[in-house]
């Protein structure tokens, strides 16, 4: 079986050995894995955690586990602890571009030797919204890289690690700390993930203001930004731009009027 057909048959199998109707939360462990793999007669996948993510990030859940969502609703995984995660029901709200938004075009101060030799479409994504300030420009504060690929323990959620983090101050004086969610290719950006990087900061940077960023990759080389807001029924998207790394040649006196024009936010 490939890869994917093997990760649907043992996600299935451990949804609906613990699933009954009216539950909104269904949780499982690793040990879960092991296990139906053992049942379904199917080698137990070297990379465990790969199986969570691919369904976390770029696959969707096997037809039978959405099925039982009803309507407006859908199933996510999130980690529960240490080796322990839980299928939660949450309003189906995906977080994707808004396919009509303007495009404004920013001069690209990536190095080329940087673009040459990135290593993947994330990695390009982060490098470029680091030197080309983009971050910066979308929130209105002056931000500074503190690290990348975080890797941290947050309190009832377990291991966690948050693509990259910013921290800023305001012309009032305001600091504020934003975690980035980068993707690229295929993979989307994930609500779940929203909520570990605004847990995070809450643990690590409770004094500062959290501001969750997700970035994305459109056709075109265009760089969707938004920013996201939590309420009660889980993440909004709360502003959203999009942007195209030119030469500085390329923004023409026509593109400058167009931006002098446009309402202020």
């Amino acid at each position: 079986m490939r890869d994917r057909n093997v990760y649907s048959a043992i996600i299935e199998r451990i949804f609906h050995s613990k699933y009954s109707r009216g539950k909104r939360e269904v949780p499982f462990e690793r040990e879960d894995l092991i296990n139906s793999a053992r049942a379904l007669g199917i080698e137990i996948p070297k990379n465990l955690g790969d199986l969570i993510c691919s369904f976390r990030y770029r696959a969707n859940l096997p037809e039978s586990i959405s099925e039982t969502a009803g309507q407006g609703r859908t199933w996510v995984i999130k980690p529960a602890g240490r080796g322990k995660y839980c299928f939660v029901l949450v309003p189906d709200r995906p977080l994707v571009p808004n396919p009509n938004f303007s495009i404004t075009k920013v001069p690209d101060s990536t190095p080329g030797v940087v673009s040459k030799y990135a290593m993947s479409d994330e990695q390009a994504l982060l490098a470029k919204l680091r030197y080309s300030r983009l971050v910066d420009i979308f929130s209105g504060v002056t931000c500074y890289s503190l690290q990348n690929h975080l890797r941290t323990t947050v309190p009832g959620i377990g291991q966690v690690e948050t693509d990259e983090l910013y921290v800023g101050v305001d012309r009032k004086g305001v600091h504020y700390v934003f975690p980035v969610q980068a993707k690229g290719g295929m993979d989307r950006l994930s609500p779940i993930q929203v909520e570990q990087d605004v847990a995070v900061c809450t643990h690590k940077f409770s004094a500062l203001v959290c501001r969750p960023i997700g970035a994305q990759f459109l056709d075109d080389d265009i760089i969707a930004l938004f920013e996201f807001e939590l309420d009660a029924d889980g993440v909004t998207i709360a502003f959203e731009r999009h942007y195209r790394l030119v030469s500085p040649d390329e923004v023409t006196e026509k593109d400058l009027e167009n931006y002098r024009s446009r309402v202020s936010d």
